[in-house]
């Protein structure tokens, strides 16, 4: 389903203008017009030696050159030599860049990027992919110069934590959905995505010591409206996780607890109060759901997916939602949190949860996400206070299944409408009264699916907001600057329409023809 009215293919289009013109904008550029590189059929990509990592990468870099530009690109180890080439070094790099960030050189005699990290070296090269013609994105040879501006990047991002998330239970998405999602998150260095993989319309993720779960909560006829079943084995979800890993991305899991359990109630009894299994919901309200949070059953339950999912999930984060749990009282949620939150920890884990769990005076390094429409929340202004880190997730902000105006196909508009300029004019390190940039862990871009069925729904939805949150989380703060960015996200179209990443055109951005 294509919303964009947009052509398959697009014409010719010029190199980036400025070394600066890339998404997210670099933290310090400085350009210099007369040492522009050019690749040629004899460019090398040469990386450092013994590194399997960087070896790597110097293959993904060459597999994306190579359709578009005709070239062989070998990938071979550094040395010594005159020959014009792409150079991807680990070490040496300006001490600023820390663990994420980078150095581009750009120069006549070819482009080095050095980094600290294979993390950060895969970040610069996402840059230099967007320092290349538009035209680098397409699947067939292009005829024409491929150009590199001239210059030098010193590049790191503001926050650690940049991230999106896709929801799985409300309609499934499959694997290769996923990977194609991930594609796109990396080229914008987002480092994190989070999974939602249960909710009252559809159980997602395979669970060995409850064989039910998934082939009957997750199964066909699943999901809003039925249309949504399918779930993740095992095998899926650890091949997603190597995945998203290759390209230094993150999988932080989520299992939505002690409300948002229709779906695991309605396929074992043993899980509600009175011992009777409620009917699947295919419905979008929310609020309804509990687990009975006096039954002991219930914390085996809990303990047997935590261990799964930790056992399978190398990053350090679990998430276990907590939020919109209006059929559970205050007295019962600080009881449930309070036995839960010590079995992520003791399954190695760090936990995450949505904002409610602040109220309950959580330990410091659990991870409070703030999804409020508003700028003040006291529970998690006081966690914050506490030492805890927050994930700014504002959902009038951030939320990527939030309509674009009243015209808008898909998505809802219970937090407003959302334009690119919304998603982008706001500061995650200065948003909630009490909580400052020292208290923001980062930032994250949530994409609920009640309406969405499709990959083309999820790109449609995501794009171009995306771009614009990840630069909130990547670039420093003075570099946000409307004018500019909307000028660079325009620049993105002829990219998306190579790749065929569907996306809305934005009357708010003078996109190219």
């Amino acid at each position: 389903m294509l919303l964009t009215g947009l052509p398959a293919t697009a014409g010719p289009v010029t190199a980036a203008r400025q070394l600066s013109d890339v998404i997210p904008a670099p933290a310090e550029v400085k350009a210099n017009p007369k040492a522009d590189f050019r690749l040629t059929p004899f460019t090398q990509i040469r990386t450092q030696p013994h590194s399997k990592d960087a070896t790597r990468i110097g293959h993904y870099l060459a597999r994306t050159l190579r359709p578009a530009t005709g070239y062989p690109l070998p990938v071979v180890p550094a040395r010594r030599q005159h020959l014009p080439g792409i150079s991807l070094l680990l070490g040496k790099a300006a001490p600023r860049t820390g663990t994420e960030g980078y150095q581009l050189d750009v120069a006549r005699s070819g482009v080095t990027i050095r980094a600290n990290t294979p993390a950060g070296l895969f970040a610069g090269v996402q840059t230099l992919r967007q320092l290349l013609p538009a035209d680098i994105e397409a699947d067939r040879v292009q005829r024409r110069a491929w150009t590199v501006p001239g210059g030098r990047i010193v590049d790191y991002p503001r926050f650690g934590y940049r991230g999106a998330m896709l929801d799985l239970a409300r309609h499934f998405h499959t694997p290769d959905e996923i990977k194609a999602y991930v594609d796109e998150l990396a080229q914008y260095k987002i480092n994190h995505l989070h999974l939602h993989l249960s909710d009252d319309q559809g159980w997602r993720i395979q669970i060995d010591s409850w064989p039910r779960l998934a082939p009957e909560g997750g199964g066909p006829g699943t999901g809003v409206d039925g249309e949504g079943g399918g779930y993740l084995t095992k095998a899926d979800y650890t091949d997603l996780v190597r995945y998203a890993a290759e390209r230094y991305i993150t999988v932080v899991p989520e299992i939505d607890m002690p409300g948002h359990t229709n779906a695991a109630q309605s396929v074992y009894a043993e899980l509600n109060c009175d011992g009777v299994a409620v009917p699947p919901r295919t419905d979008i309200e929310v609020g309804y759901s509990s687990l009975c949070i006096d039954s002991e059953i219930t914390y085996t339950f809990v303990e047997d997916v935590i261990r799964e999912l930790a056992a399978m999930t190398p990053g350090p984060y679990l998430h276990i939602g907590g939020d919109e749990a209006h059929a559970t009282t205050d007295e019962d949620y600080a009881t449930f949190m309070n036995r839960v939150l010590p079995l992520v920890y003791k399954y190695g884990k760090r936990p995450f949860g949505w904002n409610e769990v602040a109220k309950v005076d959580p330990p410091a390094s659990t991870v409070p996400q703030y999804w409020g429409t508003t700028t003040q929340n006291a529970d998690v202004a006081e966690a914050a206070a506490r030492g805890s880190k927050i994930l700014m997730s504002p959902a009038n902000k951030a939320y990527l299944d939030m309509k674009y105006d009243a015209n808008t196909p898909l998505g809802l508009q219970w937090a407003g409408f959302i334009e690119v300029r919304d998603a982008y004019e706001w500061d995650p390190g200065n948003h909630l009264d009490g909580v400052g940039e020292e208290s923001v862990l980062g930032v994250e871009a949530p994409l609920w699916s009640e309406t969405l069925r499709t990959l083309d729904d999820i790109e449609f939805m995501a794009f171009p907001r995306l771009p614009a949150l990840a630069e909130l989380g990547w670039s420093p703060r003075a570099t946000h600057d409307w004018g500019s960015f909307s000028q660079r996200l325009a620049e993105q179209g002829p990219r998306w329409q190579l790749r065929e990443v569907n996306f809305y055109r934005s009357p708010q951005i003078a996109w190219p023809g």
